[in-house]
């Protein structure tokens, strides 16, 4: 991280909070991509986007959602009917098999609700830290933890604002520089980043606003200028 006189978690702070200020400018609109109209859509929605676009599940959800509007419906569904209904969005056994355990235990534990809590969400099955930053962060509104997705987690150690590779490291690494009032808009505008400026294989850092400050970590080729 950016060096200084003082203290090492002081200067941390003032570069996490500098690139804060350039992603809400940047992105000041920025929001969760997968469509949802409540916390339990969203909470589906969340767990089939792993290793999926949030395009594919978009689409998938618009049926899949009026079929099934809640966690009682999901429940008494077949596995081979939930499969079918979201095999498009990749390893649908897995996920058909978790979503409609976790859509039991919220009917039997938590009468069809979801839970806004970060320590009941992660004990539902197929829901991770990652997946209940996203439901309380973006559906309650509680600032909980960063959501950390590979767009996160890459641009985070490009910007040098965590060394680490596992993401919950790095969610601690980024909770302890970033202020918590940035904690929930911080992943989406970071996500909207990775799209379109700091993408994986060729990141565009002549687009980029923060290139005079970036370290560009790991980053071997920029695109050039005009390519």
């Amino acid at each position: 991280m950016a060096s200084q006189t003082d203290a090492p978690d002081a200067a941390a702070r003032r570069y996490a909070a500098k690139v804060v200020r350039r992603l809400r400018r940047d992105y000041p609109d920025a929001h969760c991509a997968l469509v949802h109209q409540s916390p339990f859509e969203l909470l589906i929605a969340t767990i089939l986007s792993a290793q999926c676009t949030d395009v594919r599940v978009n689409q998938v959800t618009a049926e899949l959602f009026p079929k099934y509007p809640t966690p009682a419906h999901v429940a008494r569904a077949s596995q081979a009917a939930l499969e079918r209904a979201i095999q498009s969005t990749g390893f649908f056994r897995n996920k058909a098999k978790n979503i409609r355990a976790c859509c039991r235990e919220l009917v039997t534990t938590y009468d069809g609700q979801v839970p806004a809590d970060m320590d009941q969400l992660v004990a539902l099955p197929g829901v991770g830290r990652k997946t209940a930053n996203v439901v309380l962060g973006t559906a309650f509104g509680l600032a909980t933890g960063v959501v950390v997705d590979t767009h996160v987690a890459r641009i985070s150690g490009r910007l040098d604002l965590s060394r680490e590779k596992d993401p919950v490291r790095i969610e601690r690494d980024l909770m302890t520089c970033l202020p918590r009032s940035a904690w929930i808009d911080f992943s989406h505008r970071m996500i909207q980043h990775g799209r379109q400026v700091c993408v994986a294989r060729r990141p565009r850092c002549d687009a980029c606003s923060m290139a005079k400050f970036c370290p560009r970590v790991d980053v071997a080729s920029p695109t050039p200028r005009g390519a």
